[in-house]
């Protein structure tokens, strides 16, 4: 590492705003020169008043072209320094955030923040004990003295170490009632001494069990032999394994992080949801111990804390965890593994809003690393990149335990209605899950909603019951409340319409808590588990609900996407898909590809073990390209079918967008911000190659009493519409200090955004 003397740092303030988005120049202080790095924490004096400041060393310089009188210094080095010499990965971490940045449009100290997680000092975990330094005779005459004063609490903790000369601090101050004040008195009177163990905090706790010996398949070795060689050929790659579900992809990830680990490289294992944590990291313990963790949103702030510095320091070989682990400071990296790759939760919906799958691929690229992806349903990015032979593609096309695919029953449940059948179980579905309940196998109901109702209205007039602050409707909960999914905001439940006063007021009842009340009226012997966002709130409640689930103490698991990705269970042999069409409906151009993805997971849940599964698809379009596409788990079918839609209409990954958005408060400004966004696209030279689609108010219109529209912008090129976003940048920067109105205004913007606006 450079540690030449720099005279000079520059240095972004922790300000978030757009007019400060740009380095300031302090000279740095004799006691640091020669230590200070990029990525260091400092305080600096800012502004006319010289105000206390924290902010971040992105450069350093031998000379200042600014006057010796307006160079000011910088005060001081703020807590969590590592020490001159130690790589702890800060100048990687200021060079990936200049390219975030640049590629998705934020501000540097946000990207900053991004980059560098936990970088507050948080009080280490300490251990203490407190131990008897005097002798007998003389500890037993000072007991004698504390009695003969009444020092009753001296005596106690005394009498106390005599018993036991050595005793952890807490269990003594509590088991004999003194205080922090009694020991130091002990303590300085040279009778007892307090003995200080600082240790780490790991969040994985010791766990039974022993590294299975499976034997792979040719698609399995093939895979593994790839990826490692790859990395010894120092080629930064990045590949794809398509493998169908059951077909083994975790036992590669583990092997191919065996073979990284053996290379004296470390491990970035990414999963999608904090749900899936659980039984991914049994599999990887086994095989790794305590050099294994995991790094999710559950931890306390100490506990992510100690797990960066374990990273630094080399006490961990594997990090398993959502996108955020991704920034985990390895020092020798060797390879990121990103499990289930197509899921949306790699996206930071917040600024700024990057995709894990291309920070991935760019850290690898920085740190020599090597990158695989894989799923059973890859998204349409990887697959049409693997197809051109950007990435490598490895396919995994057969089940490891030899079993066969579910059998698949598409139900059309237009023709239940007609029937009679009002209930949201189709007749073959109740008829296989009593077969199920009859045999002690088990069963998996999938939906993909959430709360005890979808939305509440009035059947007189039609008035939908809707957040005050977002433009979505209000779910009704069993505890009587409505509630915004968004905001947080909750009211009583209505009872009379505000519109027309009518009585007729219901909800759309197709939450899981009605269906849990459905199934245990249909099958009160039947033994039922719901795991949604509102059971799985709590700490380690993933954790227990898969358990229990897979200790087999429920019958029925019912829950939205969570129980459908990745768990593997050999006893559920039936699994059904209720309202499987849904998310077809959804106002996105992706809506297609998100219903295949879903109903190819939960299909995939059946069969695991070495009895036959079946699934139920229930839907409302039998005939859907997707839902046929995933009753077969054909992804070529699909995949054909749907690049075809995405190339007429000019939709990623055929074609590259950015969506330009604003929101204010004021609707009006809003409107007035995005139409002179619009309007200075219009000017730009070369506009005309690009197809620019609005202004037009965003799919949430209003949210947290904030008014959103946007601008999409498409290109083939990504670099066209990075210069766009640095066009509008600039553009924007001189309409905020010509107009006051658009001071509060916020601009964002989204590449190749997977989520409608």
């Amino acid at each position: 590492m450079d540690t030449k003397p720099y005279a000079y740092a520059e240095v972004i303030i922790d300000i978030s705003h757009e007019k400060l988005d740009h380095p300031f120049t302090y000279r740095i202080p004799d006691t640091l020169r020669g230590t200070l790095k990029p990525g260091d924490r400092v305080e600096v004096p800012f502004g006319k008043g010289d105000t206390g400041r924290q902010g971040y060393v992105v450069g350093l310089a031998e000379h200042c072209d600014l006057p010796a009188g307006k160079v000011k210094e910088i005060t001081s080095l703020s807590a969590g320094k590592t020490g001159p010499g130690t790589d702890d990965g800060s100048e990687r971490a200021v060079e990936l955030a200049a390219w975030m940045k640049e590629r998705y449009g934020s501000t540097f100290i946000t990207a900053l923040k991004t980059v560098l997680p936990m970088r507050r000092e948080v009080r280490p975990l300490q251990q203490k004990t407190l131990v008897l330094t005097a002798g007998e005779e003389e500890a037993r005459e000072r007991l004698a003295l504390y009695r003969q004063k009444h020092q009753i609490a001296r005596a106690r903790l005394l009498e106390g170490l005599l018993e036991v000369p050595e005793q952890p601090y807490a269990l003594a101050t509590d088991k004999l009632h003194v205080t922090a004040a009694t020991v130091r008195s002990l303590e300085n009177s040279g009778l007892l001494r307090v003995e200080v163990e600082t240790s780490l905090r790991n969040p994985v706790r010791e766990r039974n069990g022993e590294a299975d010996t499976l034997e792979l398949s040719s698609g399995q070795q093939d895979c593994i032999r790839g990826v490692l060689d790859d990395f010894d050929r120092k080629k930064a790659t990045v590949s794809l394994l398509h493998g169908i579900t059951g077909s083994g992809k975790t036992e590669v990830y583990i092997r191919i992080a065996e073979g990284i680990v053996a290379r004296g490289r470390q491990v970035i294992v990414l999963i999608p949801e904090i749900a899936l944590t659980y039984q991914t990291l049994l599999r990887f313990y086994a095989h790794f111990g305590d050099r294994v963790s995991v790094m999710n949103s559950t931890l306390s702030a100490g506990e992510k804390h100690d797990q960066f510095r374990r990273a630094r320091e080399g006490g961990i070989d594997v990090i398993i965890g959502p996108r955020s682990a991704l920034f985990t400071p390895f020092p020798k990296l060797g390879a990121i593994i990103m499990d289930e790759e197509q899921e949306n939760s790699y996206k930071n919906e917040n600024m700024p809003k990057y995709h894990a799958r291309d920070v991935a691929v760019r850290i690898a690229a920085m740190q020599g690393a090597v990158v695989l992806l894989g799923s059973a349903t890859p998204s349409l990015e990887s697959y049409y990149l693997a197809s051109a032979g950007t990435y490598r593609l490895y396919e995994l096309n057969s089940r490891l335990t030899g079993g066969t695919l579910p059998a698949a029953h598409i139900v059309d449940m237009r023709e239940e209605l007609k029937e009679g059948n009002r209930t949201m179980f189709s007749s073959q579905l109740q008829s296989l899950m009593e077969d199920r309940l009859s045999r002690k196998e088990q069963t998996i109901l999938f939906l993909n909603r959430r709360g005890y109702a979808g939305f509440v209205s009035c059947r007189a007039c039609g008035h939908v019951m809707k957040c005050p602050h977002c433009s979505v409707s209000l779910s009704e909960h069993m505890h009587g409340r409505l509630v915004c999914h968004y905001c947080g905001y909750e009211q009583p439940a209505v009872r009379v319409c505000p519109e027309c006063g009518s009585r007729y007021i219901a909800g759309f009842r197709a939450g899981t808590e009605q269906i849990e009340i459905q199934l245990q009226r249909m099958y009160p012997q039947a033994r039922v588990l719901r795991m949604d966002a509102d059971t799985t709130a709590r700490k380690e409640s993933y954790e227990k609900i898969l358990s229990s689930f897979a200790n087999e103490e429920a019958d029925i698991l019912l829950g939205t996407q969570m129980i459908v990705k990745g768990h593997d269970f050999p006893n559920v042999t039936l699994v059904g898909v209720l309202m499987a069409d849904l998310s077809l409906n959804a106002g996105d151009y992706r809506a297609s590809e998100r219903t295949f993805q879903l109903l190819t997971q939960a299909a995939g849940r059946a069969g695991r073990g070495t009895r036959p599964g079946e699934v139920v698809i229930q839907t409302y379009e039998p005939d859907n390209y997707a839902v046929r596409a995933a009753a077969a788990q054909d992804y070529r079918a699909f995949y054909d079918e749907e690049i075809r839609y995405r190339q007429l209409l000019q939709y990623p990954p055929v074609c590259h967008m950015l969506a330009v958005q604003i929101q204010d408060r004021d609707e009006d400004t809003a409107l007035a911000a995005i139409g002179e966004v619009r309007g200075m696209l219009e000017t730009e030279d070369g506009a005309g190659e690009s197809i620019v689609i609005g202004p037009s108010a965003a799919a949430t219109s209003k949210l947290r009493d904030s008014y959103r529209f946007v601008v999409y912008i498409k290109n083939a090129k990504y670099d066209k519409l990075v210069r766009y976003k640095d066009r509008i940048e600039e553009y924007w920067k001189g309409l905020t200090a010509a107009a006051s109105r658009f001071f509060d205004t916020q601009l964002q913007f989204d590449f190749d955004p997977v989520n409608p606006y």
